[in-house]
C-alpha cells in the first residue's frame, strides 16, 4: 500500500505540475467557505502554543494546513504531513517548495469546501473543493491516515473537474 501511495503521489505531483489550465468544475452544492490564514478559535497556529494537534479532526488538519500555507508558515504545514511525506521531502523547506510549484491552488487558497469522504483500507480520502486566489475552483483529494499523533496528510491528488452538462 505504501509503495502504491508513493507512486501515486509522485504521479499526482507530475500531473498537477503539468495541468496549468483547468476548466472550472461545476459549483459545489453549498457555498465555498472562506479559508482564513489564521487558525480559528483563537489558536495561534504555533504547535507549541496551541492545544495538542493530535486531537484535531481530519477536516481541521486539512484546514489548518491550508491556513498555514496561506500564512507561509511552512513549519506548521509540515506538522500535518505524514511520516511518508516527511521522509520523501526531508525538510519543511523542500516540502513548501513542492507545494508552491505543484499545487499553487493549495499554496494560495482563498476558500474551501469539504465534499465527500471514502475509506480504503487504512486510508481515508477526503475530497476538498479549493478556490484559488483567481476564483478558479479545483477538486482535490486528500489521503489521510490516523497515526498515534493524530490525523496526517499522506498525499494530495488533483482530480479532474466534473463533467458539466449543457
Amino acid at each position: 500500500m505504501r509503495f502504491w501511495m508513493t507512486v501515486t503521489l509522485v504521479a499526482g505531483l507530475a500531473s498537477a505540475a503539468a495541468a496549468q489550465e483547468l476548466t472550472t468544475p461545476s459549483a459545489p452544492d453549498g457555498p465555498v467557505a472562506p479559508n482564513p490564514a489564521a487558525p480559528a478559535d483563537g489558536a495561534t497556529g504555533s504547535p507549541a502554543a496551541d492545544a495538542d494537534l493530535s486531537s484535531l479532526s481530519m477536516q481541521e488538519v486539512i484546514g489548518r494546513q491550508l491556513g498555514a500555507f496561506n500564512a507561509r508558515d511552512i513549519d506548521l504545514a509540515w506538522q500535518f504531513a505524514s511520516p511518508m511525506i516527511r521522509s520523501l521531502f526531508g525538510t519543511p523547506q523542500n516540502f513548501g517548495t513542492m507545494v508552491n510549484r505543484a499545487y499553487p491552488m493549495v499554496w494560495d487558497n482563498s476558500a474551501t469546501r469539504f465534499v465527500a469522504t471514502r475509506q480504503s483500507d487504512a486510508v481515508t480520502f477526503q475530497q476538498v473543493m479549493v478556490q484559488d486566489t483567481n476564483g478558479k475552483l479545483h477538486l482535490l483529494e486528500y489521503a489521510m491516515i490516523k497515526t498515534s499523533d493524530g490525523w496526517k496528510i499522506d498525499g494530495v491528488f488533483l482530480l479532474p473537474p466534473p463533467d458539466v452538462g449543457t
